[in-house]
């Protein structure tokens, strides 16, 4: 399948598909292990089934309790590896969530510097096998040769932004400063933030997975990806706008989970202005943060966030 073409490979132009009100998943200890048989396939994307045993106790007394165990029908978020493969070449074996694997490819090209725009990749293909999934790209003779002469191995855990990098100058990309002088006010990122779990289908019944989510000025949120891993999941978003041909000129980026280097970092290639996330930000990220010009907020929460770097962009109203 060959992706959309676009030089302006990122902004929106519509609202996010409603994804329903969803029953919120109430917490569960689990005591059994799940076994490759327990689990079963559902309709929905990205989530397996599995009997489980859930034991409560009940304290009638200091000296007397008592615990229950209750087996239900558990909904779990699927994780698989997938390899991507360039020109034949495999450069990175990721563990991933098995849903948006065309975007999640074609965004981890972008935000790894492997290709400039989605003109460089002339095809990719998804090929199931019984240990994973491989996503082969076809990209620009330019574009592979750039690749072999950093190639990195990144077998690594949920989404590793740096697993198995070969030297400490591989792990920092170059970064163009980010030039969009959009401007973003406080209530649009309570706005978005206080959306964001009602917009997280996989999360609301697993409890698992990250999203990553566009928002636009007025913090509606108008496209989100969900994966295992926080990386992975911006890579996805970042594939999806460039299939739908969107920009990030205006609007920012909510992440549901701390601000690492690796989510500035992919935020910077892909030309982000602003990154929102709900947890705390690490000190590489507010160095690349300043590094590129990004307005880097955290601890977004329900009436409260912190403005770390390039205060410029926000305002009160």
């Amino acid at each position: 399948m060959k992706p959309s073409q676009n030089s302006n490979w990122a902004c929106w132009i519509g609202p996010n598909p409603d994804v329903g009100n969803m029953d919120k998943r109430q917490s569960l200890e689990n005591d059994g292990a799940v076994t490759a048989e327990d689990e079963q396939s559902t309709s929905e994307p990205g989530i397996v089934e599995a009997s489980v045993d859930v034991w409560t106790a009940h304290q009638h007394s200091a000296a007397d309790s008592q615990l229950d165990v209750q087996t239900i029908t558990d909904k779990i978020a699927e994780e698989t590896a997938v390899a991507l493969v360039y020109n034949d070449l495999s450069h990175a074996v990721m563990m991933v969530s098995p849903t948006d694997l065309e975007a999640f490819a074609i965004g981890f090209s972008l935000t790894e510097g492997i290709i400039e725009s989605s003109n460089d990749i002339y095809d990719l293909q998804l090929i199931h096998g019984a240990v994973g999934i491989e996503v082969k790209i076809s990209v620009s003779n330019q574009c592979f040769a750039g690749l072999k002469d950093r190639r990195r191995s990144l077998t690594g855990r949920t989404g590793c932004g740096i697993c198995g990098a070969e030297s400490l100058q591989q792990i920092r990309l170059p970064v163009k400063p980010v030039t969009g002088d959009c401007v973003i006010s406080h209530a649009a990122i309570q706005h978005a933030t206080q959306a964001l779990a009602d917009n997280q289908p996989i999360q609301s019944v697993t409890g698992a997975v990250h999203g990553a989510a566009w928002c636009d000025p007025d913090g509606t949120i108008l496209q989100l990806c969900e994966d295992v891993g926080r990386h992975n999941a911006l890579d996805k978003l970042v594939g999806r706008m460039c299939q739908e041909g969107l920009s990030v000129a205006a609007g920012f980026l909510l992440i549901s989970s701390r601000a690492s280097y690796e989510v500035v970092q992919k935020a910077a290639m892909a030309g982000m202005p602003v990154v929102v996330a709900v947890s705390a930000p690490t000190t590489m990220a507010l160095e690349v943060a300043q590094q590129a010009n990004i307005s880097l907020v955290g601890f977004s929460s329900a009436g409260r966030h912190v403005v770390y770097t390039n205060s410029q962009r926000l305002t009160q109203v």
